[in-house]
């Protein structure tokens, strides 16, 4: 008795006393995020079928109508990201401080997810079983498909290195190798990371999800033009390592020979040490007379283009 009551004392510490010491300790130094915006909500019903549309939800979650097919990339749409304790209605992790600009009576049908890789700030279980669908497929990395395997999506696919897959309505997704790590627990060392080029027609989108710098991404332009990057600029405080600044977002940016920015993972979750308004200011300051190429600054708003094609 006394063994078993030992080894529950320790399971107790370990699941539940170190992770809220942690987080307690952590909370303490990280910044604090000031008012909060009032979010205008996407409303993708209204979006035409015959243009690109792209919404930002949140963090790094993005909405894009592309002439007709409804993606979003690392659905996170909760008030919460973190591990449960106990089922769902215990969580340990960042809080929301601004709430999604997304209702899901609003989403209708999402064609496709793309997933970028593991963490819990970027592969939200919550919001992916609220998503699930059997007419939705999901693009995910390697080593993290079983994440899903109790979800009812049509299809999961993996995908690492630089391999294409051809989908329905005339989608083609690219992996991109980034400079990050795609751990959800340490001992998941098999998890995967990438992210992505997405095409349909004649328009082209990168989403990377989270990367340090790197320069491989001028390889992009090479093989055609880009209209769109998303990039992330926080959360680089004192995590350059896995997290490139906005100086650096910018390089990749131009590297990649995008017409368009929009910034994404920053003034969402306080998961960092650099004042929550910083990225932005630090991104429009390194854009320099280039600074109307960054576009959706706010969540909840909409950018649209339209191109001639055959």
């Amino acid at each position: 008795m006394n063994i078993m009551l030992t080894a529950l004392c320790v399971l107790v510490v370990i699941l539940v006393v170190i992770p809220i010491s942690f987080v307690l300790f952590r909370s303490k130094r990280l910044p604090k995020p000031g008012d909060q915006e009032s979010v205008k909500l996407l409303k993708p019903a209204d979006w035409k079928e015959d243009e690109v549309t792209v919404g930002w939800v949140g963090h790094s979650t993005v909405f894009i109508n592309l002439y007709g097919t409804k993606i979003m990339t690392d659905p996170v749409l909760g008030k919460r990201v973190g591990v449960h304790l106990f089922g769902e209605n215990w969580q340990i992790g960042p809080k929301r401080h601004i709430p999604p600009a997304l209702s899901l009576d609003d989403v209708g049908r999402v064609d496709l997810i793309l997933l970028s890789h593991a963490h819990f700030d970027h592969f939200d279980i919550p919001s992916l079983k609220r998503l699930a669908h059997p007419d939705t497929q999901v693009v995910t990395p390697t080593g993290t498909s079983h994440l899903l395997k109790r979800l009812p999506f049509g299809k999961v696919t993996e995908l690492s290195g630089e391999k294409s897959i051809q989908l329905e309505a005339g989608i083609t997704i690219t992996a991109v190798p980034v400079k990050h790590w795609g751990n959800r627990f340490p001992w998941n060392t098999n998890y995967g990371y990438t992210g992505y080029l997405i095409e349909k027609k004649d328009s082209r989108l990168f989403y990377p999800g989270d990367t340090a710098y790197t320069p491989e991404f001028s390889k992009l332009r090479e093989a055609g033009e880009i209209d769109l990057a998303f990039m992330p600029i926080g959360a680089y405080q004192p995590y350059r390592w896995a997290h490139c600044t906005p100086e650096e977002a910018w390089q990749m940016f131009v590297d990649t020979g995008a017409k368009w920015l929009v910034p994404i993972h920053w003034n969402t979750f306080v998961l960092s040490y650099e004042p929550v308004d910083e990225p932005i200011k630090r991104l429009i300051e390194a854009a320099g007379t280039e600074a109307d190429r960054i576009v959706l600054k706010r969540r909840g708003e909409t950018f649209q283009f339209v191109k001639a094609y055959h």
